[in-house]
Order: C-alpha cells, then structure tokens, then sequence
C-alpha cells in the first residue's frame, strides 16, 4: 500500500531555515512525481515544489520561489523541502503528495488535484 510520511515540521524564527522530508514506502513503479503543498489557516492549498523522475534515472526538480530548493534520494525512496529565509507568511500544514506520471516525463504539476495521494502533513510555524 502506497505511503507517504512527511517529517521535519516545527517552530522556527523568522529568517531561519527548515528541511522537510517526505519517505515514500509501498510504491511499485518508477515514473512518479513527488509534489509539495502547503495549506495555511483559512486559506486554500498551494503547490510550492514538484520533483519528476525523468530518463536515466534524473530527477527533475521545480519550486516556486527561489528560497525553496527539492531534491529527491531515489535510493532512500525520500524526496526532501529545503525551505531558507522562512517568514511567519509562510506558517502552515506542508504535505508532500505522488502524482503517476508518462514514462521518462520530465514535468511535475503544482495543480493538487492532480495528485492521488497524499501524507498527513507536517506543521510548520514560523515565529519569533
């Protein structure tokens, strides 16, 4: 059964730094993409970063804002958020989510409900 357990959330000041991860277990197929979302109170889901597994095994990352950087461990089945410079705009529940994709593709989506399932979420809050 598919799994997907983020880790890595807290309370961090502003101008600080966190890196989430996101342990992908129970997959059977290698041409998936790993997307990051980040939902704050009363606010709607948002698609901040996206990582496709590509050809020959490259992985192709996209983020939003530069400060955001994904990177993915394919021999650890793990796809990791580096989040720099947080500020308390930033404070929410961060998800990590697997989209089935075309073999080879090289393009990941920041559309959530393109996503078929997703982790519990990880909260971060950003403070002083």
């Amino acid at each position: 059964q598919l799994q997907l357990v983020e880790s890595g959330g807290g309370l961090v000041q502003p101008g600080g730094s966190l890196r989430l991860s996101c342990v992908i277990s129970g997959v059977t197929l290698d041409h998936y993409a790993i997307g990051w979302f980040r939902q704050a109170p009363g606010k709607g889901r948002e698609g901040i970063s996206c990582v496709s597994l590509g050809d020959q095994g490259t992985n192709y990352g996209y983020s939003k804002e530069a400060r955001f950087t994904i990177s993915r461990d394919n021999t650890k089945n793990t796809v990791y958020l580096q989040m720099n410079s947080l500020q308390p705009e930033s404070t929410a529940v961060y998800s990590c989510a697997f989209d089935v994709r075309p073999p080879m593709s090289r393009i990941c989506r920041f559309t959530h409900g393109e996503y078929d399932h997703w982790g519990q979420g990880t909260q971060v809050t950003v403070s002083s």
